[in-house]
């Protein structure tokens, strides 16, 4: 069984936001595999399927983004998931726009949310992370949770079918061969 928790926050003010392109793209996912996210549980919405023959669950936790692990820890405790059969998706500013990045591993950065997931979590469990890119401003908050602009829009949405087919390739054949067909692709 594998867990795939996109991050994002809750609030109807951050759905259109780049902090919530793993809510996106969970929302792809279940849309493709006719999954429902709809069940609220474990501090999140959830919902249950099967994917390429492997039974997942779907999950978006509704904690805002600094508390995510919290959600993310009571369905790994639940079902008793192993960390290598948890999929985090997740913005991160540190990658070029319309990029995505596979890891098995890593330190969580400057993302809060990936930092709440790490301490319940550590260090190893694979990983999506769509790039977002810096801000010109420097102003991190405002460009995170901020309307995202027309000209980003699209190529923020071919990021998360990106994230939501790298998801299934994970799911099919493994991480590694994910990362060798995903990490150099542009969205």
């Amino acid at each position: 069984m594998y867990l795939i928790v996109g991050l994002g926050n809750p609030e109807e003010d951050y759905r259109n936001t780049r902090h919530n392109m793993g809510f996106d793209t969970i929302n792809k996912i279940s849309e493709e595999y006719n999954i429902g996210v709809n069940k609220k549980k474990f501090k999140g919405l959830c919902g249950t399927g099967v994917i390429e023959g492997e039974k997942v669950i779907l999950l978006k936790p509704q904690t805002f983004m600094n508390l995510s692990g919290e959600s993310v820890k009571e369905v790994v405790d639940f079902y008793k998931i192993e960390n290598n059969d948890i999929i985090i998706i997740y913005d991160d500013i540190d990658i070029d726009l319309g990029t995505i990045k596979i890891r098995k591993k890593g330190n969580p950065g400057s993302h809060n949310g990936m930092k709440s997931v790490v301490k319940y979590l550590g260090t190893e469990f694979p990983r999506i992370r769509i790039g977002i890119g810096k801000p010109e401003d420097g102003d991190f908050i405002k460009y995170v949770i901020g309307p995202i602009p027309e000209e980003e829009k699209e190529i923020l949405d071919r990021s998360t079918t990106l994230a939501k087919d790298a998801t299934i390739e994970i799911i099919k054949q493994g991480v590694d061969n994910a990362m060798n067909k995903f990490n150099k692709k542009e969205g």
